[in-house]
């Protein structure tokens, strides 16, 4: 009775989870219908209220935004926003922050998280997961060029976690990519890559 219980839950879990966070999304995304006009939103002209809309409508402006920062008249219109919202008292920190940030994570040529380290933390005995990001020039000129800025992300909520500078050589360089790192922070180390899994099940089967 528990197996078949518990194979249930295998199997409606993950479901149920992924059902509630696109519903959340769904309906976070739908907000956006808000700004259309009241005579130009879905739900008066059709009479129903057609869920998802406001995801189409989300993904036309972004597209449109990013057509039109990518012509010359576009640019200057965001430099010029820029500009204004980095001079606005309170409003400046947060802004400058937060671009600092999706620059660096969102840009083409970024180089948000070079290398997929192991790094001694909490304590001198264990090895957490790290991300190696890019170091500030007056870090280096300090601490020299054998240390390294290191991530450490929080399971199962990698968005939230630790900064640190560490030396470079007690740290250890996975041969690993950054999905499959932030996967296995997520899962708490439930999910492997493919050559792992193969390995374990060619382990279990010797047994």
């Amino acid at each position: 009775m528990k197996k078949y219980l518990l194979t249930g839950l295998l199997v409606w879990v993950p479901l149920g989870i992924t059902f509630w966070v696109l519903n959340l999304t769904i309906n976070m995304m739908d907000q956006s219908l808000t700004l259309l006009p009241v005579s130009w939103r879905p739900d008066n002209f059709l009479g129903i209220h057609i869920p998802g809309l406001g995801v189409i409508l989300t993904v036309v402006v972004v597209l449109l935004t990013g057509l039109l920062a990518r012509n010359v008249l576009g640019q200057r219109f965001l430099e010029l926003w820029d500009w204004l919202l980095q001079h606005i008292p309170v409003v400046n920190t947060i802004y400058k922050s937060v671009k600092q940030v999706s620059d660096t994570l969102l840009s083409e040529s970024g180089s948000g998280f070079g290398k997929v380290l192991l790094v001694r933390y909490p304590h001198p005995q264990a090895w957490s997961l790290a991300f190696q990001t890019s170091v500030p020039g007056e870090v280096t000129r300090v601490l020299g060029e054998e240390f390294i800025a290191v991530f450490i992300p929080t399971t199962p909520s990698p968005v939230n976690g630790f900064y640190f500078y560490v030396n470079k050589a007690d740290t250890i360089e996975l041969d690993i990519n950054v999905d499959l790192a932030f996967k296995s922070i997520i899962s708490m180390g439930v999910v492997v890559s493919n050559e792992e899994a193969a390995a374990n099940l060619v382990s279990n089967n010797q047994k």
